[in-house]
């Protein structure tokens, strides 16, 4: 027994610091052997779930890219200098639009993008400053990055290494965006915008972005049946006729200096159906005489096709829909049970007795029924999700035996019913561009960032799907097009809606029962 007044040199309220923390709230232990892994890596490379932390780790590397290629690829002029002499006349007070053009033609575009192209005249002093342009672009360029990776990071559809190998791998996706400052991009970013408002449920700011878009450029309306049915599925008709005047109104606010002053010049020029296309410029019909390929008749079989394949695609697009808006249904219906769950879980991490509920609250609280529900929910969720689509499992975590074992955080991830929200509107737009009568060079970017998703959707392996996205980025980076290059892009368009259409006309899992289930498990 120590002497009174002796110090205890090892009082026993004393703590040693851990030897493999550098800080008090920092555990370099845990840190090493969580992250720190080859299981971690890999999970980086073929786990769906881990594509959020991904897409940070991709936008970093685009950057530096698209910087460099600034810095160090030269700018090549195609229709820059047109858009702002066209932007320019109308700045100078023409409103009509059959005097407004530039080095390659008339005004072709409606109204949004005379006034987007307008103020990057004034940004870019006159259009003269063309670097400024190519950074503004590739803040566009990366800003898109992020909406479509958040698509698919809540679908969880893809592993992160398919879309890391098919984002850094396409020199003309990079060209179009940053050395040729084409309007495609600026429609296209519209869209996407608008994709994610309609997920995230914000149906009114998602029919601006989208009538935006088409204010841009036509090409949007490719979107727009599989949207028209999205639309009815979630919203009803009454709702749908809402966002339909959304979208109209839209179009006469920015089209209004032009429809008051010459609204058939306008309308003739923004939104001309029947413009005949160069042969010269075309990547798909390149193996066809000039004759056949401006025939009307050709361009009338076209789009017979068009609606054909639109009309026989309907039905399992609509059933994708009705199954997505039953899904969204039940998350609003399960979030608050769900919560009280992680509630008590939570309380029983930091092993605390927990408070009794109140007479109210007790509806909350899931009994064995609900929870069974819900965990089999869950497996059906996931066997939706098609885990085949990476064809890789993703590794286990590393197990950490010095933790002790604690309670686990209920959640049903249901963002993967974006799958069935994302599919039929990639398709829609898809199945246009099977039927264009041409597409030029900057068109690549109306469905680039949506074919890894359909590619990945097929039941082709995996193999066959890189096969089928290289050759269709070798026949869009062929210049000048050839008949081979067009042949080839056809072929691999046709194999591809081939397998998507396989899959499709399956009998699509019947969620009604699951509806029907969970106002049982809820009751």
């Amino acid at each position: 027994m120590a002497p009174p007044g002796a110090k205890n040199k090892n009082p026993p309220n004393s703590h040693k610091p851990d030897r493999g923390s550098s800080s008090p709230g920092f555990n370099w232990n845990r840190f090493q052997k969580q992250y720190l892994t080859v299981a971690f890596v890999k999970s980086l490379v073929f786990d769906p779930a881990r594509l959020p932390l991904v897409t940070w780790i991709i936008l970093g590397a685009e950057l530096f890219l698209n910087v460099f290629v600034v810095q160090n690829v030269n700018y090549t002029e195609i229709d820059w200098k047109a858009y702002m002499q066209e932007c320019e006349g109308f700045l100078n007070g023409t409103t009509n639009y059959a005097l407004l053009k530039g080095d390659t033609g008339p005004l072709v575009y409606p109204a949004g993008f005379v006034w987007i192209y307008s103020a990057l005249y004034f940004i870019t002093s006159q259009g003269r400053n063309v670097r400024l342009a190519q950074y503004i672009f590739v803040g566009i360029y990366l800003v898109q990055m992020w909406l479509v990776l958040r698509l698919y990071s809540k679908s969880r559809k893809l592993p992160p290494y398919v879309l890391v190998l098919t984002t850094f791998t396409s020199y003309r996706i990079h060209s179009i965006y940053v050395l040729r400052l084409f309007n495609d991009p600026v429609a296209i970013l519209f869209l996407y915008l608008a994709l994610n408002a309609f997920i995230d449920n914000r149906w009114t700011l998602g029919s601006v972005f989208l009538s935006l878009g088409v204010s841009v450029k036509m090409n949007i309306l490719l979107f727009a049946p599989a949207i028209l049915l999205l639309f009815i599925t979630n919203l009803g008709y009454f709702k749908t006729l809402i966002q339909l005047t959304i979208c109209g109104a839209i179009q006469l606010v920015l089209g209004a200096p032009f429809l008051l002053t010459h609204p058939w010049e306008y309308l003739k020029g923004s939104f001309d159906l029947g413009r005949i296309f160069e042969h010269k410029w075309t990547v798909n019909y390149r193996f066809l005489e000039r004759d056949i390929f401006e025939s009307k008749m050709f361009h009338l079989a076209l789009l017979a096709l068009h609606v054909l394949l639109l009309v026989a695609f309907a039905s399992p697009c609509f059933k994708y829909f009705q199954n997505y808006c039953r899904l969204r249904h039940l998350e609003m219906m399960l979030a608050p049970q769900i919560s009280a769950k992680n509630r008590e879980v939570a309380q029983e991490k930091k092993r605390k007795p927990a408070p009794k509920p109140k007479k109210e609250e007790k509806a909350e609280n899931l009994s064995k029924d609900q929870e069974m529900f819900l965990k089999s929910f869950e497996k059906g969720i996931k066997k939706m999700a098609n885990k085949e689509s990476n064809g890789v499992a993703p590794p286990p975590p590393e197990p950490e035996p010095e933790e002790p074992a604690q309670p686990n955080k209920f959640s049903i991830h249901f963002d993967r019913a974006t799958q069935l929200c994302l599919l039929p509107i990639f398709l829609a737009n898809f199945i246009g561009i099977v039927c264009s009568r041409s597409l030029h060079y900057q068109f690549y970017v109306w469905y680039f960032h949506s074919l890894p998703y359909l590619t990945w959707f097929t039941e082709y392996g995996t193999s066959l799907k890189f096969l089928l996205l290289l050759l269709i980025e070798f026949s869009w980076n062929t210049y000048p097009s050839t008949g081979v290059s067009s042949l080839i892009l056809h072929t691999c368009h046709v194999i591809l809606l081939v397998g998507i259409g396989r899959k499709m006309f399956r009998k699509i899992p019947d969620l009604a029962q699951i509806s029907g289930s969970s106002s049982k498990a809820t009751d």
